[in-house]
């Protein structure tokens, strides 16, 4: 019961930037490269790092190694594993609510 808890917190986290909104609206259609991401956005490095750490602990996106290169997919399961955690939340405890476990 507690890890929805922690469970909620990671998504809403995860949700809580503008920045991090822009990179999930961003891997809406495709896969895409650390550096495409920073090409598209206005934030260093770093930064990018940062947030995709958050959202890959969130698990609403995922990330793969090739060479040097760090590739971003969305998790349409977590996706639609948050939409159900905010469906429920209107109804009942976050305790009783389901929450998408990787």
């Amino acid at each position: 019961m507690e890890n929805n808890y922690v469970r909620a917190a990671e998504i809403f986290k995860a949700l809580c930037d503008e920045n991090r909104i822009r990179i999930i609206e961003l891997l809406q259609n495709e896969e895409k490269c650390g550096n495409a991401l920073l090409d598209e956005l206005e934030i260093s490095q770093p930064t990018l790092s940062h947030h995709m750490k958050i959202l890959c602990a969130s698990g609403m996106v995922s990330g793969r190694k090739d060479g040097k290169k760090t590739y971003y997919s969305l998790n349409k399961d977590s996706i639609q594993g948050a939409k159900e955690l905010l469906d429920g939340m209107v109804s009942k405890p976050v305790a009783q609510c389901p929450v998408w476990y990787d």
